[in-house]
């Protein structure tokens, strides 16, 4: 009887505790920022930045090239940011200020062994594909 008994407090009171809670901001204090995250097939090292791939369709592709000056500064276009769960899977966040580009958020998988990075050869030569880049194109 006592099992019985506590089994239908957790019920209860464990329930009414575990709602989650919606909060809305007010029409004055919404958001200038935009996000729009995107799944990552593969981040390739560069020595110029990282080059990020993902899936734009059913069997097409796309890159975009993320300068590596992005990241090493505090105030930087660019975070990297390791995931911890080992089943996590590398995403790319895209965030917008009042519908232009602000900064972009690198999550990767922490081990650098995992199949979701690669690396360019040291051979290929794609240099002119970081000059210059201030914002990030994607398509879908």
């Amino acid at each position: 009887m006592k099992k019985i008994f506590l089994v239908a407090f957790l019920c209860v009171f464990g329930g009414i505790f575990s709602l989650p809670v919606f909060a809305e901001l007010p029409p004055d204090k919404e958001s200038e920022f935009f996000c729009v995250q995107v799944p990552l097939e593969r981040v390739y090292t560069y020595r110029k930045g990282y080059v990020v791939t993902y899936r734009k369709g059913i069997n097409h592709f796309a890159n975009s090239y993320l300068p590596i000056e992005w990241f090493n500064t505090a105030a930087g276009k660019g975070d990297i940011i390791k995931l911890q769960a080992p089943r996590a899977w590398p995403y790319l966040a895209v965030y917008y200020k009042n519908g232009e580009f602000s900064h972009v958020r690198l999550y990767v998988h922490r081990v650098n062994s995992h199949e979701t990075w690669g690396a360019i050869p040291l051979n290929v030569n794609i240099d002119d594909r970081f000059e210059n880049v201030d914002t990030i194109k994607l398509e879908f």
